[in-house]
């Protein structure tokens, strides 16, 4: 018998740590391949197609190797498609250039996004072709990169270069959808394609590129089990109710947790922290959260609890929760950071009340990963009251750091803290939208941390919890398995 033969996976995303990163989907497309390829023992590739945007990490700039250019042709545009190399721990990366849509202060939130993604869609399928890199499996990541799935079941339905590909499309926030007006001029204009092949991104009169991405898939993953049920429900779909459990009713929906990269986010070793420790020994925790009282002039006492949120500032966060017992917790004998940015209605409530709560609240609107790192280390608890959230990043990174979680069992949340009322607790949970449910939790909480035997208890049961890839990345390989047998 011969050596079996190696499968290729091929992950397109909008995002990846340590490049360039948003939020979780940064996270997850920067560590998973990672401990897919540990895992695979030999038996996967892995590479990674990623836009090449103004924003690259300067560290990175100098290390990419061009490798080549072709032309993306999206309807009458022949667009110019650089092609930049990287490769690290056996991963290659491709970035793609393009400085008109690429070169620009931000990742999202332009006029054009979906021309400009469907750009990079498009010319994703055009490097694969350019370095003859057809992988066995093409695993798209949210609707920016959606569109290439579009394409490979409209354009190129009948290469033979992607004849037996298998695609996966995960979800990691169905709020954001890629809706546009359903016209001529989006679907032909924009996205090149015949208004005969419109029906796959038609839904509720508009274009979805989300839709598209789903129905054209093999498969369709989300971010944590319960999420994959959730948006089953009309409260969590935001209006893709129908398509999620059509894709559910075929058998291609499934859920698998997210999970953090252990060597990304280690307070043993990481260089943000005043003072490094581990679940071993996190004395010097201590140590990080009394340099960041005086660093952001509060008063230094280690005796007093410190509460970190490390969040979008938006409604679907919890802030309105957050904002009806906000005055009372503040009466608690207590202090809060709050590092995040977002809606200004909620900058300007929180920033108003810094003022009148000099002494015990800290509000700093900006995206700075060294001082959310430094809330991490810092924090003793750690406080995610989601609405709706698909998987959390964030309380898997506190309880990394010893900052105990307090969150509502929603989505990953419920997924990954269980109460400590219960065995093998690992955190404050509470499931009603009752801000004074939040608000009981969170003295119960303050309370225990002032017995200093049960919070080291705590602590070190939040420490020791695993969420790192490992279970994670089997059952993608498992996933992947599945598809390629069918």
């Amino acid at each position: 018998m011969g050596e079996p033969k190696i499968k290729k996976i091929c992950f397109v995303a909008s995002e990846a740590q340590p490049f360039f990163a948003s939020g979780g989907l940064g996270d997850v497309i920067g560590s998973l391949p990672k401990r897919i390829l540990k895992n695979s023992k030999g038996e996967y590739e892995l590479s990674i197609i990623l836009p090449l945007y103004e924003k690259l990490n300067q560290g990175y700039k100098n290390k990419l190797i061009y490798v080549g250019n072709t032309i993306t042709r999206l309807s009458w545009r022949n667009q110019y498609c650089g092609i930049f190399k990287y490769e690290e721990n056996g991963i290659k990366y491709y970035f793609i250039d393009n400085e008109y849509y690429f070169k620009r202060d931000n990742f999202y939130g332009y006029f054009d996004d979906a021309e400009r993604f469907a750009f990079f869609s498009k010319a994703a399928i055009d490097v694969m072709l350019f370095l003859d890199m057809i992988p066995d499996i093409i695993h798209v990541h949210d609707w920016q990169a959606g569109m290439l799935l579009v394409y490979l079941r409209t354009l190129y339905y009948n290469d033979e270069h992607f004849k037996k590909v298998k695609t996966i499309f995960t979800i990691h926030n169905i709020e954001y959808q890629g809706i546009y007006a359903y016209d001529q001029d989006i679907i032909e204009d924009v996205f090149g394609l015949s208004m005969n092949d419109g029906y796959l991104l038609e839904y509720d009169g508009k274009v979805n590129i989300m839709k598209g991405a789903m129905e054209a898939a093999n498969a369709v993953s989300t971010v944590s089990p319960s999420y994959a049920e959730e948006i089953l429900q009309k409260e969590f779909a935001h209006g893709l109710e129908y398509e999620t459990n059509r894709v559910k009713k075929e058998g291609k929906l499934r859920g698998i947790l997210n999970g953090i990269d252990k060597i990304f986010y280690n307070p043993a070793k990481d260089k943000a922290l005043f003072s490094n420790y581990d679940r071993k020994d996190f004395s010097k925790k201590a140590e990080n959260k009394e340099e960041l009282q005086a660093m952001l002039a509060l008063p230094v006492d280690d005796k007093i609890p410190m509460i970190g949120m490390v969040t979008r500032l938006v409604a679907h966060k919890g802030l309105d929760l957050v904002k009806e017992i906000f005055e009372k917790l503040l009466q608690e004998k207590v202090q809060i950071v709050i590092l995040g940015t977002g809606d200004q209605y909620y900058e300007g409530y929180f920033k108003d009340l810094e003022y009148l709560y000099e002494n015990k609240l800290r509000v700093i609107i900006a995206y700075n990963q060294d001082l959310s790192r430094k809330i991490y280390a810092s924090s003793d608890l750690f406080l995610m009251p989601s609405i709706a959230e698909p998987c959390g990043l964030s309380q898997m990174i506190a309880s990394r750091y010893g900052a105990i979680p307090i969150v509502r069992s929603t989505g990953g949340l419920k997924d990954s803290i269980i109460d400590f009322s219960h065995e093998n607790g690992n955190g404050y949970t509470f499931e009603s939208l009752d801000a004074k449910d939040m608000l009981e939790v969170i003295k119960k909480a303050l309370k225990d941390y002032q017995d200093k035997e049960l919070w080291h208890h705590q602590m070190a049961m939040v420490m020791n919890k695993d969420f790192g890839w490992s279970t994670s990345a089997k059952q993608y390989i498992k996933m992947y398995e599945e598809i390629l047998n069918k």
